[in-house]
């Protein structure tokens, strides 16, 4: 620790199924800009919690994500899962540039495209599940599919790959210590593939996200061939894991709410609106996530921030805060007013969330409506939970229909 230093000590490594950190939760309420010390990476941060700052820090050019690139900065995993090209550590105007020709991948004649093959997909899954008789996994059975099948669909990547990739981007996400080699091995060897993979689609163009981001043009930009691969390598990893454990989660938030569960069964118009107060309230991350660096002095919630300093931020705790949300540990599905941070904001809001919304609302509703009677067949208290990763999700969701 630094000389004379009051750093807190955050391991964030609760994970009592989708219980509230209650550390983030102390820090948002007494200490909400705070200076700590996370498990890897040198020296100290601080954390920001409240969502208004977290909007400030995440929308404030005197806070830059490129200055990180080439520092062993305080974060959660061994290895840093981002890589040094990536738009999730550009600043503007490269990371605009980028977005822009991005973007064009998300337009909404290729979100019908994904929303149909989504559905197609959906459909698929769930009749394999009934094959198997009355009772099954949903983890196991849509979870953990859909959105991998999804995105590969999207990206066309040959299906005898898929399962090497996803293997790749888990190893990378492992928050263990003497898994530090394997995640250097697993994001070199997602980097050769996506390398030769967008090479080929350069050349040989098809109706695939990765050919229309290929040939996307602003102008006379397009992206260049290490902004492609990387790009691609970022829709791998944050387009299927986040969202199979979001899946997960709120099954399983629905499931043990009956009441919730009812009201949607029951006007299934309301599913939008439901997903996002969902996704607001459940804490699908361990800690933190991308810090930035401060490039001068900044003065937050009468902090005082030093030019060269480690800022992190928390959407969990902005999602919680209780001067933004009114009862902001309820689940309220009604509920309106600020939008969730889950999907980050600013700048490096998340690029791919569209498709992830797409992909939960086709998940969620063809399930309300093919599986009228779906329940849990196991306690709450039984449920197995992954304890080892920075996101929290249910192992199993053994469910009957």
């Amino acid at each position: 620790m630094e000389p004379g230093s009051t750093a807190r000590n955050c391991p964030f490594d609760y994970a009592e199924a989708l219980e509230f950190d209650p550390l983030l939760k102390q820090l948002l309420t007494d200490e909400p800009v705070a200076r700590i010390r996370l498990p890897h990476g040198e020296g100290e941060a601080w954390l920001v919690t409240r969502y208004e700052d977290v909007r400030m820090v995440t929308t404030d050019r005197r806070f830059s994500r490129s200055a990180i690139i080439g520092r062993n900065f305080p974060r959660m995993t061994p290895e840093p899962i981002v890589q040094d090209e990536a738009i999730n550590v550009m600043d503007p105007p490269a990371s605009s540039r980028l977005r822009s020709l991005i973007s064009k991948g998300f337009a909404p004649r290729h979100m019908e495209h994904m929303r149909v093959r989504t559905q197609h997909v959906v459909d698929q899954l769930l009749d394999r599940m009934t094959e198997y008789g009355s009772s099954g996994d949903l983890v196991e059975h849509l979870a953990n599919p859909l959105p991998l099948t999804t995105i590969c669909e999207v990206l066309d990547i040959p299906e005898a790959d898929r399962s090497q990739l996803r293997a790749h981007a888990r190893t990378m996400m492992d928050t263990g210590v003497d898994n530090r080699d394997n995640a250097v091995r697993a994001k070199a060897d997602l980097r050769a593939y996506f390398s030769t993979l967008t090479a080929h689609r350069r050349k040989n163009p098809g109706d695939d996200l990765i050919s229309t981001l290929a040939t996307a043009r602003d102008g006379d930009e397009i992206l260049d061939d290490e902004e492609l691969t990387v790009m691609a390598m970022v829709l791998l990893i944050t387009g299927q894991d986040t969202t199979t454990y979001q899946i997960g989660n709120i099954a399983y938030t629905l499931l043990t709410r009956p009441e919730e569960l009812a009201m949607l069964r029951a006007r299934p118009e309301m599913l939008p609106q439901a997903i996002e107060e969902l996704l607001r309230f459940i804490p699908f991350r361990k800690g933190v996530g991308i810090p930035r660096v401060a490039t001068e002095d900044v003065e937050l919630s009468g902090v005082t921030i030093r030019a060269g300093d480690i800022v992190h931020v928390s959407y969990l705790t902005a999602n919680r805060d209780g001067r933004k949300f009114d009862r902001p540990d309820e689940l309220d599905l009604e509920r309106t007013g600020p939008p969730h941070m889950t999907f980050g904001w600013g700048g490096h809001h998340c690029l791919g969330a569209p498709l992830a919304a797409t992909e939960l609302h086709v998940a969620f509703r063809t399930l309300l409506e093919r599986f009228p009677e779906l329940r849990l067949t196991k306690a709450v208290e039984e449920v197995r939970w992954n304890t080892t990763s920075i996101w929290r999700y249910p192992l199993e969701l053994p469910v009957t229909w």
